[in-house]
């Protein structure tokens, strides 16, 4: 788990079902040690009706995959922003 991954990294699956699979990192869970990918690993949840829910029914879910297997393919493009070009300049300033 020494890899530093970040949402919107390319990664491949290097074991398990998915293997050679490669997706996306739509987030991560460092504490479990995980990440949800985009397309892979969705089950359903069956909801049972409740106050907040009151028709029941599924609800789509990620299930995380475990960083260690997980290989980064192509890290996310970090675009730093001009601090000074997006700070107003007021009339009169001196």
């Amino acid at each position: 788990m020494a890899q530093n991954l970040k949402i919107n990294d390319k990664v491949r699956i290097i074991s398990g079902d998915n293997k050679g699979t490669e997706a996306k990192i739509v987030k991560i869970d460092r504490a479990a040690g995980k990440a949800c990918l985009e397309g892979i690993g969705l089950v359903e949840r069956h909801m049972k009706k409740s106050y907040l829910n009151p028709a029941g029914g599924k609800k789509t879910i990620h299930v995380g995959i475990d960083l260690s297997n997980l290989k980064l393919v192509e890290a996310a493009k970090f675009e730093k922003k001009d601090a000074k070009a997006d700070k107003k300049v007021k009339k009169g300033a001196k």
